[in-house]
């Protein structure tokens, strides 16, 4: 352990208050991306005087770390005061002269401290982090001065990754109009089914028994966590490749550049356009969009129409769309004519689109290495 390691216990408190006098009425919950946002619980006739309080300034953590997407919800309080589920504990730094908030928000946002907690939390049916394994968490406190101008870079790039998720969203936003504008109506247009739009194309899972079929450089291969994890509209790579043999040994298939990628299942309608040649596990039903129909309007009917594709979804465990069932579908084809026309006004749009993550992938690399330097403080 570095000298300069000290236990978090040392520079924060633990803060329980409850919302007795009914002050508050707005309640938050915490992101596993570590920020807060607004709650998906129905308020409505819920005694609010049994929730916790998390006032400007301080910190708030969801406990529970089970399904939890192996990360743990912990956010900082910046805005006004708040409330938070009363199974959540609230903390604050003691003295922000010796500790920043933000640069121990930073320790918080490491994919290290999420493993961290996850390993130590405990339960049987669900497990906890609970305060007390928190207050020992070790971590490098450097002068005040040192932790502002690590926080101050680390900021300055999170502005410029806003920017351009911002530009990008306007981007979207505008490709999304003008394909309703073109496409809404359809009393011209002829019957057909999702078979009609290209071919449509499953996956599957090479042995996991067999550690060499996985690679860092081989045949692109993805998963569902590929789409949701990123939330990315062009996809180079997974996380993880597989070999030659390992695509030989099952049944998946290599799609090329332009494929509109579509999860089937864990979840049903997450899209998004292959940018190489690759081929998927099977929980995709991918579409080999038709020269005439075109990438952009395969893309954005998947996109505007998932509450079709989960009206056709079936299941137990989880949803799930079949391959034969997917094909069926019907729908209408729409004139060549206009998605030529809509292939043309998209394309300027995907490529600044395109070049825009690229940008933002490269600053979040740059913002890992940021936090990964944290243990040399």
């Amino acid at each position: 352990m570095k000298l300069n390691y000290k236990k978090l216990g040392n520079y924060i408190e633990a803060c329980d208050i409850l919302n007795e006098d009914m002050n508050l009425t707005l309640l938050q919950g915490i992101s596993n991306e570590k920020y807060f946002q607004s709650c998906k619980s129905n308020t409505v006739d819920i005694d609010l005087s049994k929730y916790r309080v998390c006032r400007k300034g301080w910190f708030a953590y969801n406990r529970a770390t089970t399904r939890n997407g192996e990360k743990i919800s912990i956010a900082y309080r910046e805005k006004d005061d708040c409330l938070v589920s009363p199974s959540y504990k609230c903390f604050r730094i003691k003295d922000e002269k010796q500790l920043s908030p933000y640069y121990l928000l930073l320790w918080f946002k490491r994919s290290e401290f999420d493993r961290y907690a996850r390993f130590m939390s405990h339960g049987s049916a669900h497990e906890y982090f609970e305060y007390e394994q928190l207050a020992e968490v070790l971590l490098p406190v450097p002068p005040i001065e040192e932790q502002e101008k690590i926080v101050g870079a680390y900021q300055k790039i999170e502005t410029r990754i806003a920017l351009k998720k911002k530009i990008n969203e306007n981007l979207e936003k505008q490709a999304i109009a003008m394909f309703h504008k073109l496409f809404d109506d359809q009393n011209t247009w002829n019957d057909g089914t999702f078979a009609d739009l290209g071919e449509i194309v499953g996956g599957a899972t090479p042995s996991k028994e067999k550690a060499e079929y996985f690679c860092d450089n081989g045949i692109v291969w993805l998963t569902p966590k590929d789409l949701t994890s990123t939330g990315l509209k062009f996809i180079y790579k997974g996380e993880t490749d597989i070999t030659k043999t390992a695509y030989q040994s099952c049944s998946t298939k290599i799609m090329p550049q332009g494929t509109v990628l579509l999860t089937s299942r864990a979840p049903v309608g997450s899209v998004a356009i292959a940018m190489v040649d690759l081929c998927t596990n099977q929980g995709f039903k991918s579409i080999v969009p038709k020269e005439k129909i075109g990438t952009a309007y395969v893309y954005y009917f998947l996109k505007e129409n998932k509450q079709l594709l989960d009206s056709y979804s079936s299941g137990t465990t989880f949803m799930e769309i079949s391959g034969n069932v997917f094909k069926s579908i019907p729908t209408k084809i729409p004139p060549c004519s206009l998605t030529k026309k809509f292939t043309q006004l998209c394309k300027r749009i995907f490529s600044y689109q395109a070049k825009l993550e690229f940008e933002i992938i490269k600053l979040n690399q740059l913002l890992t290495v940021i936090n990964s330097s944290l243990v040399a403080c």
